[in-house]
């Protein structure tokens, strides 16, 4: 009876894993979202030419230093935690019968049993895909991306016959990581909707209220024939997921007593089914809005449709939901459920975006004294710009700082454009150089570089709102929402507000949100969301008319950019030809 008493008594906290490409994180938060601790743990990665690649022993071993971490530092014991959620990159793995990694490396090391979400290396296998023209590319903006796991796929079969006939599992990885944790290799409807061609609708007769391990009836077999990848149709699927579960569905008994021992927490502790990081941010943020605006919304079903999740670090993902599935040419989705349990998602995304900042800055001549005089400060290199940036604006009397961009234009596809254009072609450019490489004209193209990552999101708003969507609001999480140019530039180009969490480490608390789902502690994901989300600081877009004037001629500058660099395009291939 006391232990009972006890356990009655005790708090509910809430841990949340989250794998990015650099690191693995953990944080423990309360019933209502608020962070009680977290720790990061760094992971290898292997990046040769177009090829990127990760270990999953590795980063095993990392989640378990981050999350022993993560408890000693908000003094939480195994016992406390009462639910688990795991988020990731949409990185492929592959391990043998035995769990065991198979190499996806030409090197033919075995650590390396991960491809990389960023990995171009199936470019071709892309291609050959998207030449199909089969009705599954309707839900990914009509064609995959080198990213999605089925080029990845082909391009392992095509390359490296002998670990294609080892793999007994493809997975996700973050559906890897709640199999290693649980034993259940049941994979989620985010995962396999949004980066392997599932077809989610096929359970729109299933709600997530009735959660359940689903018989996995969404594959499009005649596609996976089609394109060379038979072989994974055999023995229900096995290999890439004969069932499929909502997000934050309870996972096969919890915590096996091996995983448990690893992490450092109680056997049988529940485990909810996985999310994509950028999507764990969506639930991390997407009921994060002041409460003047939810009272007479409250049980508005369409008042979540309004907004648009910016889950931004080294790319960004902008994740909007709907009731009804809109096709959105060059966006990917409708995916149903992927995020949002019951919503269609339509993903936009840009592939480099926290990337391209650092790349702009550290490939300038000026970057070695920056970064000197920002250390020597205890400043980052973004805050010591901002500085400059102000300064600037009152040396020029600048009408406003938007302004001193005038002469410089970028177009930031320098890692392919993802959305609305498609084009994994589209290439950078940078227009209004000069001989000048001081430190002032670094913060100039600094300002130009955020300002053209901003122009970049306005188009995807634009596209998805004159395909059917109603956006209005932006809610920003990531590394580049700690910086107030890169927000208060967005708000101003694209005439939106910008809500930011009060927690700022989203992914976490979203993963922290699925171990809430799967305890059983709310009884929808939707609920926990608006019982563990919460609005921060509010930025406004500024009400000057000169400073929209501004932005409506430099963003049709950038709109004429890449419309340029196609003509460009094909003057050469006529050329070559």
């Amino acid at each position: 009876m006391a232990t009972a008493a006890a356990a009655a008594t005790r708090r509910s906290v809430f841990l949340g894993v989250d794998v990015g490409t650099g690191s693995a994180r953990a944080g423990l938060f309360d019933e209502e979202g608020k962070l009680l601790g977290s720790a990061s743990s760094p992971i290898q990665i292997w990046k040769e030419g177009d090829c990127v690649e990760q270990s999953s022993t590795d980063i095993w071993h990392a989640i378990c230093a981050a999350v022993k971490a993560a408890c000693s530092l908000a003094n939480i014991t195994g016992e406390d935690v009462s639910g688990i959620g795991f988020a990731a990159t949409c990185s492929l793995v592959a391990v043998d019968a035995d769990g065991s990694p198979v190499t996806v490396s030409w090197s033919g090391d075995s650590r390396r049993n991960i491809i990389v979400w960023m990995d171009h290396r199936a470019i071709k296998q892309a291609k050959k895909i998207n030449s199909s023209n089969f009705p599954v590319l309707q839900y990914c903006g009509g064609a995959v991306s080198p990213e999605m796991q089925p080029p990845k796929l082909l391009w392992v079969k095509e390359n490296l016959r002998e670990s294609w006939s080892l793999v007994f599992r493809w997975m996700d990885l973050s559906d890897w990581l709640s199999y290693r944790a649980t034993g259940d290799d049941t994979r989620s409807l985010c995962t396999t909707v949004c980066k392997w061609t599932y077809l989610g609708h096929a359970h729109m007769q299933q709600c997530e209220k009735d959660s359940r391990d689903m018989e996995a009836c969404g594959w499009d077999d005649d596609f996976l024939e089609e394109i060379g990848l038979a072989d994974l149709v055999d023995g229900h699927h096995a290999k890439i997921g004969r069932s499929v579960a909502f997000p934050g569905h309870p996972l096969g008994t919890g915590l096996t007593p091996v995983a448990a021992k690893e992490l450092g927490l109680i056997a049988g502790t529940p485990v909810g089914t996985s999310l994509i990081d950028a999507h764990a941010g969506g639930v991390g943020v997407i009921e994060s809005v002041p409460d003047s605006e939810t009272e007479d919304k409250e049980n508005d079903k369409e008042a979540i449709c309004h907004r648009m999740v910016l889950v931004c670090g080294t790319s960004t993902c902008h994740m909007a939901v709907a009731q009804s599935k809109l096709f959105i040419p060059g966006v990917w989705g409708p995916f149903w459920s992927a995020m949002v349990p019951e919503y269609w998602l339509t993903e936009g995304g840009q592939s480099a975006t926290g990337a391209l900042l650092d790349h702009v800055i550290e490939n300038h001549v000026a970057s070695p004294l920056l970064a000197n005089r920002a250390a020597s400060q205890s400043v980052s290199v973004f805050e010591l710009l901002n500085k400059m940036l102000e300064s600037l604006k009152h040396d020029l009397n600048t009408p406003f700082l938007a302004a001193l961009t005038e002469s410089i234009h970028v177009l930031p596809d320098f890692h392919g454009n993802r959305s609305p254009l498609a084009d994994p072609q589209a290439k950078g450019v940078i227009c209004g150089l000069t001989l000048d490489s001081s430190e002032k004209r670094l913060a100039l193209l600094y300002l130009a570089t955020v300002q053209s990552l901003a122009y970049g999101t306005r188009h995807i708003v634009e596209h998805c709102n004159a395909h059917g969507h109603k956006i209005d609001t932006l809610l920003a999480c990531g590394g580049l929402a700690k910086n107030p140019l890169f927000l208060q530039e967005h708000a101003d180009i694209i005439g939106c507000p910008i809500i930011l969490p009060r927690e700022s480490e989203s992914v976490l608390l979203g993963a922290a949100i699925l171990g809430a789902v799967a305890a059983k502690k709310y009884s929808s994901l939707r609920e926990a969301m608006k019982a563990m989300n919460a609005a921060g600081l509010v930025i406004h877009p500024s009400n000057d008319p000169r400073i929209k004037k501004y932005h409506d001629a430099k963003y049709r500058i950038f709109r004429e950019l890449y419309e340029q660099q196609l003509a460009q395009r094909s003057i050469m291939a006529d050329a070559l030809a």
